[in-house]
């Protein structure tokens, strides 16, 4: 039925999406969490964690209760001349009876311990499906983003080919009148199988990302992705371009603050940390004497007698083991695995603030390449115009010509790939600080802390 219902709700959001014959980015991370072939899993270990703690609490500290009954009839008996036969009924009997028992093991705070222990292992579970959540996540807003920057590249590929197919047409009328060199001339057509090249390329990669997106998705088919409004970013992007080091290394503590408690890869260390010092306090019990026992009382009817009461007994036995270089042996075992579970916490932290510093440093790199680009993209424009109005009057060579058309187009795609990476560290950010919100994650970046 859970199955059902995900594929209905992914029809229902593409039946949406297609009939606006747009698919936003919200969209996508909501299909990708649907689709998602592990995060169904990692839920189910949730599942499977929570009862093997409740079974260990019921097992531990609960007793144990049980009912019976019995009936039974003699379907015949012998009879003689002096004996008359007994009816059926005269031998019917029955009976039920309700016992209850309770085991006893003590042994220091074991219980106690293990306790903790399934607790932790309930609480890894539960981070295990916040991880894999945030990667979905990842992995929706990668594959929207690498099909948005495909189409911009094939578009900027397709203007860049239309100029030069434009400027090829040029080359022939003046190579026909006698006024372009064969030299140049083979030139224009090299640039001109160049770009057809590269515009065929650009196809191909949308292709290719398209075909992710719809993988991830679950879908046959994807609508018209909607395109990023990258106004919107311009604030952040003014701030952290111009940001000064103080002011950056501010904006790392309080991430790097906030990251040590809402982290879930770092909370795993965390939890496998305590899960091994608990080991090794539960190794350490097996020095320590063992008192158990059991206790069982009940109560029966039987139809004949009516009720009858057992008596309660209780029955306890101590063992002092004293094979101490096994436990001894154990304990060790278990110190080794701690000390290294504490090494491996420390790597995390050490992990997520080199994770963190690449991440910011990332994003304010892109936000000041996304301002140098616009301005390059500006200039290489304004260059490529007046470039070809001096080839229309013969006064700009072919390779002038194609060097400003190389320009343009480089500058185009470098603006495009710069303005997409920093998407991409804004979602490594959110994924860093376990953020759901977008609005918060730039909140924080723009410096408020409310």
């Amino acid at each position: 039925m859970k199955r059902n219902i995900i594929t209905v709700l992914i029809l229902l959001i593409a039946a949406a999406g297609l009939f606006a014959q747009t698919l936003s980015l919200e969209d996508a991370r909501t299909m990708a969490l649907l689709n998602s072939r592990t995060l169904p899993a990692k839920n189910l270990a949730i599942n499977s964690a929570n009862l093997t703690e409740q079974s260990r609490i019921y097992s531990a500290y609960m007793p144990t209760l049980s009912l019976g009954g019995k009936a039974s009839l003699n379907l015949w008996e012998s009879s003689s001349a002096l004996k008359p036969a007994p009816t059926v009924w005269d031998s019917f009997s029955a009976s039920a009876s309700a016992n209850i028992s309770e085991s006893i093991k003590i042994q220091g705070n074991r219980n106690s311990i293990e306790k903790a222990i399934n607790a932790i292992g309930t609480e890894s579970a539960k981070i295990d499906a916040r991880i894999e959540y945030f990667n979905v996540l990842d992995s929706a807003d990668s594959a929207y983003y690498a099909v948005l920057e495909a189409m911009a590249t094939l578009e900027a590929e397709e203007q860049s080919l239309q100029q030069t197919l434009t400027n090829f047409s040029m080359a022939e009328i003046r190579q026909q009148s006698g006024m372009l060199n064969d030299g140049d001339f083979l030139k224009a057509q090299a640039d001109k199988e160049t770009r057809e090249n590269s515009r065929n390329q650009a196809k191909r990669n949308l292709a290719i990302a398209v075909s992710k997106l719809k993988f991830l998705l679950g879908l046959d088919a994807i609508p018209q992705p909607e395109q990023i409004d990258f106004t919107g970013y311009d604030a952040l992007i003014t701030r952290l371009a111009g940001i000064s080091d103080d002011e950056a290394d501010n904006v790392y503590r309080q991430f790097l603050q906030m990251l040590y408690s809402s982290n879930p890869t770092y909370a795993k260390y965390g939890l496998a940390d305590q899960r091994a010092v608990k080991n090794l306090d539960l190794a350490k019990l097996g020095y320590a004497p063992t008192v158990t026992g059991a206790f069982s009382t009940g109560a029966s009817y039987t139809y004949k007698n009516g009720f009858d009461y057992d008596s309660g007994t209780l029955s306890l036995s101590v063992n002092i083991p004293l094979d101490f270089w096994d436990t001894a042996n154990n304990v060790e075992r278990n110190r080794i695995s701690r000390e290294s579970a504490a090494m491996d916490y420390k790597g995390a932290e050490i992990q997520l603030q080199t994770d963190l510093q690449s991440a910011l440093l990332s994003l304010i790199g892109y936000s000041g390449s996304i301002q140098s680009y616009r301005r390059s993209l500006e200039y290489a424009q304004k260059n490529y115009e007046y470039v070809m109005e001096r080839y229309k009057l013969s006064q700009s060579s072919v390779s002038d010509l194609g060097d400003a058309t190389t320009l343009l187009i480089t500058s185009r795609n470098n603006l495009t790939n710069a303005q997409y990476s920093f998407m991409q560290s804004l979602s490594k950010l959110r994924s860093l600080g376990a953020i759901d919100s977008d609005e918060r994650l730039l909140s924080l970046l723009m410096g408020n802390t409310n």
